[in-house]
């Protein structure tokens, strides 16, 4: 082979060298830009199970993903939630439940996960942290096949990797306050 031959090949390995060092620099770079939330793909509908909330507070509230489902349940006479579920995990449940008159939002708070240390509104109806919420619906709400006990709400995030707060707060007071208007309050 030539001197000429060899540095031409060189200089292709050394270019094909380069190339590849490039290649993978954007490969890693592009990893780093994995610190962006996933996109929020889907649509939330509205009303969500039976209650008219504003599908951009819902969709604060919910990890990136493609699809979004819903699914009412009511686990017993007094409990209706509603469970978002993206690509097939669960990420948020929205409740309407019903508790004995007397009690007050801190102390029903209590029942319920990640509400511990959770930042009490003047008005004392709502309770919240980054991950849940609850809400006392206005003393008005009553129906008969619930005597003697108030509606209270409740918003739940699953293990989503969403925190936060202000998304919570938002989510909780606007769908407590759709309870409020809704057949739920009679």
């Amino acid at each position: 082979m030539s001197v000429r031959g060899s540095l031409r090949r060189h200089r292709f390995i050394g270019t094909a060298l380069s190339l590849a060092a490039a290649v993978a620099l954007a490969a890693t770079l592009s990893g780093c830009s994995g610190d962006d939330p996933p996109e929020k793909a889907y649509t939330v509908p509205t009303p969500l199970c039976g209650i008219p909330v504003d599908p951009a507070l819902v969709k604060a509230a919910l990890p990136g993903g493609g699809t979004l489902s819903t699914a009412t349940v009511k686990p017993n006479g007094g409990t209706v939630r509603c469970n978002l579920s993206v690509d097939g995990k669960e990420a948020l449940s929205l409740a309407q439940i019903w508790w004995s008159q007397g009690q007050t939002t801190a102390t029903v708070s209590q029942g319920y996960a990640n509400t511990d240390d959770g930042v009490l509104s003047e008005d004392e109806r709502f309770v919240h942290t980054e991950k849940a919420g609850v809400g006392k619906t206005v003393s008005s709400c009553k129906v008969s096949e619930h005597p003697e006990q108030d509606l209270y709400t409740v918003v739940e995030t699953r293990d989503t990797g969403v925190d936060d707060p202000a998304a919570i707060e938002k989510l909780l007071v606007a769908f407590t306050k759709a309870v409020e208007g809704s057949a739920a309050c009679g």
